[in-house]
């Protein structure tokens, strides 16, 4: 008899155990992605539902570069011109995004303390889209502009599974030239 208590009792509290660890929230991620021609720097992120995630991209090639997130390319004059499906669109989610000018003096690192514009993006259009010719949640930052970008966001439910990260500058040749990768979330 004291043996069934005994594991009882180890039963339970392992039971207590793996609720108490299965409720906690995911640490906070971020990803710095450095934009060059023609590649990001990480060409895969990962992050789960509930997670916060920061993703900083600095723009060291000598082109404009953008991100956006989504899936099914969708094509316009025979050109890859953006995504079908935009992740925060699809998830009703808006973005946090903040343009910080970048210490060209301390090895490209960004120096937080001259934040220059912080704005949020979504489902506006931009004037930068309009040039484009897409739509859809984007940031673009010129090879001049001196400014690294962070986008903040917290994952949902509504973003489960695979999507495209891709840059569609110059009518889709950065995406036609391999500049994609992936944003996986899981639950």
């Amino acid at each position: 008899m004291k043996r069934y208590g005994l594991l009882l009792f180890v039963l339970v509290i392992a039971s207590v155990l793996l609720v108490a660890c299965g409720s906690q929230e995911p640490e906070p991620v971020t990803f710095e992605i450095e934009m060059s021609e023609f590649a990001y720097s990480i060409d895969t992120l990962e992050a789960t539902v509930g997670q916060d995630v920061t993703i900083e991209l600095i723009n060291s090639g000598l082109l404009e570069h953008e991100l956006m997130i989504g899936r099914d390319v969708m094509m316009m004059n025979n050109r890859p011109s953006g995504y079908q499906h935009d992740l925060f669109e699809s998830a009703g989610v808006e973005p946090v995004v903040v343009m910080t000018a970048v210490d060209m003096s301390e090895d490209d690192h960004a120096d937080d303390d001259h934040e220059e514009d912080e704005h949020q993006e979504g489902d506006e259009h931009s004037e930068d889209e309009a040039e484009h010719g897409h739509e859809g949640f984007m940031v673009a930052l010129p090879a001049e502009a001196k400014e690294k970008a962070t986008i903040t966001f917290t994952v949902t439910e509504d973003m489960v599974g695979e999507w495209e990260i891709g840059c569609f500058v110059q009518e889709g040749v950065h995406y036609d030239a391999g500049m994609k990768g992936k944003f996986v979330v899981t639950n």
